[in-house]
């Protein structure tokens, strides 16, 4: 469906809505198009069917209708006369719908949060973009990452607070396509009060991504030249987003998560060297001997590790894809959401046991470990 002919197009000009499935459930997905900026919000088919009305009475004046049993156009006059034509067409066989009007995965490459053909002033900046909204094509990987995450983001939604403003670190931000795709998405289009910020190592980055945000007017968007474990600049926070910190340093960003009692982590880890260095069993040493084998398992393990402590921790966590590997092999991102309930002692003890043998076994001893460790020992 299309509503147009608006009645204040500069406030809204049209809105463009179609049927997309999420974990599942058929939603209606609505992108009002406001100025040089497109608006996406959700609705249940009974939430879509409340609000028509109200669109109709204050916003436009036609609708163009496109179902798998026909089409129809409604017109509403000045004067608030409705008029609706309707055009019946078989469609493929009885009771068949046609593949552009059945509901589309909310993440086929046609349905991404951000979509091609409208201009986004920082992808543009980036380069990911053209000023006409059109995808470089060298940089498409780079578009279709950010979509990918943003969609991690929008299943962790509930988790956020909405009656105060949101704190969100991200460690080793790099140019920062995804801190500013984060801040974007959060505060332009889903409207929660915002403060991010972005730390990494480089200062001509931060320099760069600072200027940046200050040309957007992103007064919550902040970017500081820091290390991740000497960083004391928040007592609380709310989520924690680390992408390809290398090696220990994702160690560093995961222990300060779980100290602020951040409700989301977000970490896709990159060169786990460490527990290569040490990683020994008797049974693997068939597997072991060849080096390439042996990094990889080292890296699986390392975050296998990794989300066991988070659980421990208090932590859900998911060990998700975050794109398709002939992209990147450091496709893992751990997934974390603080629990309601703590794990009762028996199981924390049992899961404490099993970590340990399994350390104990293969010969490693790895940072985030010790880290909890060290931390327990000096309370």
């Amino acid at each position: 469906m299309i509503l147009s002919n608006s009645k204040a197009p500069e406030k809204i000009k049209k809105v463009l809505i179609r049927p997309v499935r999420m974990r599942g459930e058929l939603y209606f997905q609505a992108c009002e198009y406001r100025g040089k900026q497109v608006f996406h919000e959700n609705y249940t088919r009974e939430d879509l069917l409340s609000k028509l009305p109200d669109w109709f009475e204050d916003c436009f004046r036609q609708a163009q209708i496109w179902a798998s049993g026909g089409q129809a156009v409604i017109l509403v006059s000045k004067k608030g006369r409705v008029t609706v034509r309707e055009k019946k067409i078989l469609v493929g066989q009885e009771g068949e719908a046609t593949e552009k009007t059945m509901p589309k995965e909310h993440n086929r490459e046609k349905n991404y949060i951000f979509a091609e053909g409208h201009p986004i002033p920082f992808l543009v900046d980036l380069g990911v973009m053209t000023p006409e909204g059109k995808i470089v094509h060298a940089r498409y990987d780079k578009f279709r990452q950010i979509n990918r995450f943003l969609e991690f983001i929008e299943d962790i939604l509930p988790e956020l607070p909405r009656d105060r403003e949101v704190n969100i670190i991200d460690f080793g931000c790099g140019k920062s396509y995804l801190t500013f795709a984060m801040y974007y998405y959060l505060h332009e289009l889903k409207h929660y009060p915002l403060r991010v910020v972005g730390l990494d190592l480089k200062e001509d980055v931060i320099v760069h991504c600072a200027a940046l945000a200050e040309r957007y007017g992103y007064e919550g968007l902040k970017f500081l030249q820091g290390d991740i474990a000497s960083y004391t600049g928040a007592d609380a926070v709310d989520m924690v987003v680390t992408l390809h910190a290398c090696d220990t340093a994702t160690d560093a960003a995961l222990k300060k998560a779980v100290d602020w009692g951040a409700r989301v982590i977000l970490s896709v880890p990159c060169c786990q060297h460490e527990l290569n260095q040490t990683l020994e069993n008797e049974m693997l040493v068939p597997v072991l001997r060849y080096g390439l084998l042996k990094e990889r398992i080292a890296a699986l393990i390392t975050d296998g590790l990794r989300a066991d402590l988070l659980e421990q921790k208090g932590y859900k966590v998911q060990v998700l894809e975050f794109i398709d590997m002939e992209h990147t092999p450091k496709n893992i991102l751990l997934r974390a959401v603080k629990r309601e309930q703590i794990l009762p002692r028996s199981l924390k003890e049992k899961r404490k046991a099993a970590y340990e043998r399994c350390i104990d076994e293969l010969n490693v001893e790895p940072a985030l470990y010790r880290a909890f460790r060290d931390w327990q020992e000096t309370e």
